[in-house]
């Protein structure tokens, strides 16, 4: 699934601090997905599969949604590659993070 950025939020009470995450130099990137169709026929239903924090996400939250390496985005669908291998965290620095006001 193509995306600009994705949102992780904290606090424990609304409203909740809201921080941005973007593909440091990429305008956008892809996210690990499942799509299904639903048993009534009528739609689809779909599923962001998480994975451990990132260096980037550590501070903020314990879990991110898999973000793809532009390498790996063919091998996905397929899994042409091992799951650990696509399933798991980008490494420091892949995200820039942002305090939206």
């Amino acid at each position: 699934m193509p995306e600009s950025h994705f949102i992780e939020l904290t606090g424990s009470k609304s409203p909740k601090s809201k921080w941005k995450f973007t593909k440091r130099e990429e305008d956008w990137f892809c996210f690990a997905g499942l799509r299904r169709p639903m048993p009534d026929g009528v739609g689809d239903a779909f599923t962001l599969p998480t994975t451990e924090q990132g260096p980037d996400a550590a501070p903020i939250h314990n879990r991110q949604v898999v973000a793809l390496e532009r390498a790996n985005w063919e091998a996905w669908p397929c899994l042409e590659r091992p799951k650990a291998e696509l399933l798991r965290p980008l490494p420091t620095g892949s995200f820039t993070v942002e305090f939206p006001t």
